[in-house]
């Protein structure tokens, strides 16, 4: 499924958290006051527009009620990070997402009720992006624009099934999506065998194509994470 996506700032982190959400196939609008920004993610951007997102009126016209996700990755201008932050909660945007620049503006943030506060700098966007959707990607590693190394724990509907009933292939085959490794409590089982058969509890390291990854079906339905 699509979904809907508004990437506020558009530094480092922006634009690399917009890029990837947009390669994943996710509707992103893009926007930032500097118009350079805002002609640098055309084409990494669903749609991207120069604006002040700490006017209400902007927000109204761009039409914030029909997103379910808001990011607002404002670097340095703590005011408008916190300004943009309160009226995307005011208006009803279900889940936030924001990038605090410092302890006391993380708390600030945390105490108006974003949904996820982030400490990071443009290097993280990308790992960010791919968990964004689906709560069980704890890490992730980007190898190149299209194929990568995600660390998961495995949901529910994994449990008791085998790998490759799961659709998971062999990492010798360098196809499809592989696993690299298992975590069991303290034992860890390196190019699992894909007669293996998961338990509660596990954690895998995964590779694979992004999309492939991305088209996994997970998320346990208790973990937080933004509406579809």
């Amino acid at each position: 499924m699509r979904n809907q996506v508004i990437v506020i700032g558009l530094g480092r982190f922006g634009s690399s958290i917009t890029s990837t959400l947009y390669n994943l196939g996710h509707d992103v609008l893009a926007v930032d006051l500097d118009v350079t920004r805002v002609q640098n993610i055309v084409g990494q951007s669903t749609h991207s527009i120069s604006g002040d997102a700490t006017n209400e009126q902007l927000l109204r016209e761009i039409g914030i009620q029909e997103y379910t996700v808001a990011i607002v990755a404002i670097g340095a201008n703590i005011v408008a990070s916190i300004m943009t932050t309160v009226l995307l909660k005011t208006m009803g945007v279900p889940y936030i997402v924001a990038r605090a620049t410092n302890p006391l503006h993380a708390n600030t943030l945390n105490r108006l009720g974003v949904d996820r506060v982030v400490q990071t700098e443009s290097e993280m966007g990308s790992r960010i992006a791919h968990s964004l959707f689906s709560p069980d990607v704890q890490e992730y590693i980007e190898l190149s624009s299209e194929f990568g190394i995600s660390k998961i724990l495995a949901p529910n509907q994994f449990q008791d099934r085998y790998l490759k009933d799961l659709g998971f292939s062999e990492s010798k085959n360098g196809s499809g999506i592989s696993v690299l490794s298992i975590r069991r409590g303290s034992k860890i089982t390196l190019m699992p065998d894909i007669d293996t058969q998961l338990k509660e509890g596990d954690t895998l390291i995964l590779a694979g194509k992004d999309e492939d990854i991305n088209q996994l079906n997970l998320g346990n339905g208790d973990n937080e994470t933004p509406p579809r």
